[in-house]
Order: structure tokens, then sequence, then C-alpha cells
């Protein structure tokens, strides 16, 4: 076997040595675990809580770089089931969740190769490897798995640990999880086998085991055929991405599958899994871990898409995602990214609560385009976007807008809560992650008000409104969006727009003075331009079954207000029917921003922080006034005349508006 650069940590030593040799291993008494001396040639760098603010890196392997360490790894070791930490996770973010990854199939451990680098960013990750010669029951790993889930949770009782599997791996996770309902255990699993009675697999279990018992001299012809006749089924059913990248890139490791997968090691492992599945399914009902079923719409092998749903009706703490276009193997496709789905689901946490401030990690360069690519059809409004100078004056773009935090933009409310997206899309490439502060059906994962861009909110850095994270955004530092006027503002009645529904009094001027935040009033208008509220909420009251429906999405939801009384404490929530127009366009203008530097002493002061409260409101007002004056001026405001001027100028030009005075 041809040499290979590795990783070695002999006990004791705190740094690698780098050398060339045969895949080795070295075992750590202490936690009873080998770390595999695999590494891809990257230098990382650790992330502390100091500099976990910023993007985690962007590299990511390969397809090939999963077959050539496969190869390594399979050729190398006949041992029993144990555990591995690739070297290409580097170092984990101070006091980060422990991640353990159980495989499917093909048992190498090595199924989330492509996210190693990012995931080692925020994880301490160990990953299991099931050599192909290994005949462990299913009973047996389960016990292995739990005897580290029990070791680790020991060592750190308030440490979540993640369980990370795939079809097989996914029955492990689940099966460990019933046995041990008081660990904080969080459970992403990828395409689970407990539907593999419904698999075409199934069809196949007797016939290959005819051909492992009468035709081993045969070993290698049929399992070629085997992987090219998968390959082919999947490419048949019109699977994603991957299953062309195996075409194009698998040729010449045909060889590695048969070393992965050999045929007499192929009715084993499919009826493990058959095990798995009945094993995992009997006892779905003592799961209580907190879990995350990622679904691919294309997978050849097993009902996923189906299963997903089953698995949510059944478990006490789960939800559903599902990936259209990708194929079984969804940790090898190229355009699914482990993190950013962490990211997006809001499932990282480093205790047993998750702290939306201190536990959010910050999108990445390619995240932050993809969210800006996602709402590129927002440029059609072209937004017109004022900020104001020390000096008062008025300048179109962010020359205004503070670059350093703690800043606090507070503002009115559109219908929807359209005025949102466009702004923080804006700030983003203007490299501010503009925070909110949400109303938490905002941030609702699954329900009867489940938002289409929820996902979105939570990559972005939103956090569900309370004292606790309005105190903890500022002490970061942060750019944080506030709507006083909240659900009763964004869910108006007919006649209402750009009427303010604010509190009469309200904390957030005292406790901005606290850390010395910038104060930043603005308005936004546009939404008269997109549409008119035609079926209101009186209206939709007067209806029984849309009453039943407003009443039960509002306790769902809660009300943030039910203390306040009035209009401004009827928090209810219900979908506003609206008459759509041609899209027009949406105007903001953020006024001078309001130094509370140096004046904590004196804004303790209830009546002195309620003045500037008024002045506050009022700015805001002016702000609304001033946008619905000018707009009227503007050359641009309709979308025909805007396209028009695209079509000469290039979509990329920003569209004149009114002039600025």
């Amino acid at each position: 076997m041809a040499s290979s650069t590795f990783h070695l940590f002999p006990c004791g030593v705190s740094s690698p040595l780098r050398c060339n040799l045969t895949p080795c291993f070295s075992i750590n008494p202490s936690r009873k675990t080998r770390r595999l001396a695999f590494s891809t040639s990257h230098t990382m760098s650790g992330i502390t809580r100091e500099n976990q603010s910023q993007p985690l890196a962007e590299e990511r392997v390969s397809l090939k770089h999963f077959f050539e360490q496969a190869k390594d790894l399979v050729t190398s070791d006949s041992g029993p089931p144990h555990w591995f930490t690739p070297l290409d996770c580097g170092h984990p973010l101070h006091d980060s969740p422990l991640l353990l990854f159980l495989p499917g199939i093909d048992g190498t451990g090595l199924g989330l190769i492509m996210h190693h680098q990012k995931l080692g960013k925020i994880f301490e990750v160990l990953c299991l490897h099931i050599p192909p010669k290994d005949r462990t029951p299913f009973t047996d790993l389960v016990n292995l798995v739990e005897r580290r889930v029990r070791s680790e949770h020991h060592r750190s009782p308030n440490r979540p640990i993640y369980l990370v599997g795939e079809s097989l791996g996914a029955c492990l996770a689940l099966s460990v999880a019933s046995l041990n309902p008081d660990i904080d255990l969080v459970l992403l699993l990828a395409n689970p086998a407990t539907s593999f009675t419904k698999s075409p697999l199934q069809s196949i279990l007797p016939l290959l085991q005819i051909m492992s018992d009468l035709l081993p001299s045969l070993r290698l012809p049929l399992e070629l055929s085997s992987m090219a006749g998968v390959m082919m089924a999947d490419l048949e059913k019109g699977v994603g991405s991957l299953s062309w990248d195996f075409v194009a890139q698998s040729i010449s490791y045909l060889s590695v599958f048969a070393d992965i997968l050999p045929l007499e090691t192929l009715p084993w492992k499919l009826q493990l899994i058959n095990s798995a599945s009945s094993y995992a399914n009997s006892r779905l009902h003592a799961v209580k871990a907190q879990t995350l079923i990622l679904s691919s719409g294309k997978d050849p092998l097993l009902p996923s898409q189906e299963e997903g749903p089953r698995l949510r009706q059944l478990l006490a703490n789960c939800e559903t995602r599902v990936f259209e276009d990708c194929s079984h193997f969804l940790f090898l496709e190229d355009t699914f990214d482990l993190v950013t789905v962490i990211k997006q689901i809001g499932i990282y946490r480093r205790s047993i609560e998750r702290d939306f401030v201190l536990d959010y990690i910050p999108p990445s360069p390619s995240e932050l385009k993809s969210f800006q690519d996602k709402y590129s059809w927002i440029n059609i409004m072209s937004s017109v976007i004022l900020s104001t100078l020390a000096d008062g004056k008025s300048v179109r773009g962010f020359a205004g807008i503070p670059s350093e935090g703690p800043v606090l933009y507070v503002g009115n409310h559109m219908l929807l809560g359209f005025d949102i997206v466009p702004l923080m899309t804006q700030f983003s490439e203007n490299d501010i992650i503009l925070k909110g502060i949400a109303h938490p059906m905002m941030l609702m994962k699954q329900g009867k008000f489940e938002q289409p861009f929820s996902d979105d909110m939570r990559l972005m850095g939103a956090v569900p409104v309370s004292g606790k994270y309005f105190f903890r955004l500022l002490s970061t530092k942060s750019h944080i969006l506030l709507y006083p006027g909240g659900v009763r503002e964004a869910l108006h009645r007919k006649g209402e727009a750009y009427k303010l529904f604010w509190p009469e009094r309200s904390e957030f001027v005292r406790m901005a003075a606290r850390f010395g935040a910038k104060i930043v009033p603005f308005g936004a208008v546009g939404e008269d331009d997109w549409g008119d509220v035609l079926f209101d909420y009186e209206d939709q009251m007067k209806v029984p079954f849309l009453k039943k429906f407003i009443d039960e999405i509002s306790d769902e939801a809660g009300n943030l207000r039910a203390t306040i009384d009035g209009e401004v404490g009827n928090q209810a929530l219900y979908f506003p029917g609206f008459l759509p127009k041609f899209p027009g366009r949406f105007y903001y203008r953020f006024g001078k921003p309001i130094e509370t530097e140096g004046r904590k002493e004196e804004l303790r002061d209830r009546d002195k922080a309620h003045e500037l409260y008024l002045e506050v409101k009022s700015e805001v007002k002016k702000c609304i006034a001033y946008l619905q004056e000018k707009r009227e001026s503007d050359p641009y405001r309709s979308l025909a005349s805007r396209l028009l001027f695209h079509a000469r100028h290039g979509f990329t030009s920003q569209v004149p508006a009114f002039d600025i005075d």
C-alpha cells in the first residue's frame, strides 16, 4: 500500500507529529478513543469565545477526499468498531458541545467529511467506524454508543451531546436516546432507516445471501456490477447532483466500493439495518430528545420523504426539513451544508437551553450570499434608503449609519412586516448584521403560524423579544432592530397604514443608556403601493371559522402585551386579506443618531427617559411624513419606470429617486 501523510497523537503529546507512514492509531486511556491520523493538509485555527463573532471558514473538501480516505481507512483496520476524531476538524469553540457521528451502511464514519472543517469549529467531533468485516450485532452497537454517551455525560453533565446519524446511524441514535431520556441529547438524523420495511432493498436480500454463499469467487465482478446498478438506478430516478458526481468521479474508485461493502458483508449490513429498524421503531415512544429529521426528496433506497412526517407525529420533540433535490447520501451532497442547516433551525446550543445571543454563530460569506441571492427579487423595488449625517444633512445610502455598536434602530412596521427583509438584505450588503427583536411567532419552527422566512431570521440573528436578550444584544455591541408597535402595527386594520401603536411607556431608552448605545429613529413607507387591506381583523372575527382560527393561533403564539389595555395590547394574529398592486417602491429614512453615551445617570430618571422616548417617537413620525411627501416627486416610483431605467442602464445600476433636501 502506498504511504500517505497522517497526523499522529501519541498519549501525553499536545501537538501532532507529522510523518509519512501507513495509517495508525493511538489509544487515549482516559477516554478510550482512537485518534484517527487522517488529515487533509489544511491548516486549521481555533475559534475562542473572544473571536466567535467571526464567520466560520469556507473551506470544503470534495467527494474525492471521501473515496481516498475511505480506501486508506477500510484497508488498514479490521478490528472492532471504534471512535476517531478527524484532524481536519481543528479546534472548536470554548465549551463546545460534543458531536458523535453514527455512520450509515458504509460504516466508514467519514460521511461528514465535507463538513468536518466547519463542524470542527463549533463541536468536538467523534466519528464511529465500523470495519467492513465486523459482525457486531445491532444491540451491541447500541451498547457501544450508549457507553460513550454515558461516559461523556458523566465528564460534562451540563454539555449537550449531538448524535448525528444517517440511515443505520439514525436508528442507532434513536435507540440510544430511548434508553437515556434523562441525558441532554440532540438528534440530527438524515434519511432514517426506520422506514426500511418499505425499502426496495428488501427484495434483494435473499438474492444477495445466495450470491454471498455460493459465488465467493465472483466477489469483485459482482460487487462492481451491483454498485454500478445502484448508481444507474439513482440516475433513472432523477437523483440530485451526487449521483452525477458519482458517475463523473467514481469510476476509478469502484474497487473502493468493493472494499467498503464486500459482497459477503452487504447481506449482513442489510440484515443489520433490518434489525435496527425494528428495534428503533419499537422504542420511538421513549425518545424525549430534541430531534431534527433531514429527508432527501429523491432517495431511491428509502421512502425518506414520507418517513419524516411519520416520525414527527410519533416523537415527542421533533421537527423536519426536506431537501427536494438530494439523494440518499445527503451529507455527501455538494448542495447540502449541515452547519448552515443547524444555524437556520436554531438548534445549536452549549448548555441545556439555547441562548439566542451567546450561542449565535454569524453567517459565513457564502451563507450571506445565499441569503442575498434568495431575496434578490426584492431588487425590483429598488428600495430607497436615506441616512442622516451628524450635521443633520440627509444622504442616500449608509453614510449616516453608525459602523460600531451597540446601535438601536427604532421604527415603524409596515403591513405583514414586509419592511424587514429589504432592511436585513441592504444592511448585510453593507457588512452589518441587523439583529431583529421579534415576536416569538416569527421564530416558530413549526405550527399553525409557521413563518416562511423564519429559518432566515434565525440565520441572521433574530431573537425573541425579552429583556434578557435585549440586554445581551446591547452588551455584545450588536446592531439591533426594534419595532415598538409589534404585531398590532404589522397586522393593522383598514385605514391604519403608517399609524403607530406604541406603548405609553417603554424601557428601551434606559436599557440603551446603560450601554451607551446610539438610538437611530427611522420611518418606512411604501406598503400602500403594494396592496390595500380589504378583509381585516374586524371583518374576519365576524366569520365563525375564521374567529376560531384567529383565537387558536393567537393562543399558540401568546400575547406579549396582555397587561396593556386598548388597541396597543391587542396582539391577535390574523392574515389580512389585501388586494395586490403592481409592486411599488419602499422608502426608508434613518434620522440623526441620538447619543446616550454619558447619559446613564440622567436617564435613570423615568421622566427623563420618557422624554427621550417621546422624542424618538416624534422623529419616527417625522421620517414617515417626510417620505410620504417626497415620494410624490419620485419619477421612478412606478414599476414600469424602474424597469425602463434598468433596461437602459443595466439591472445593477442604482435607480434614482427624488431630490434630497
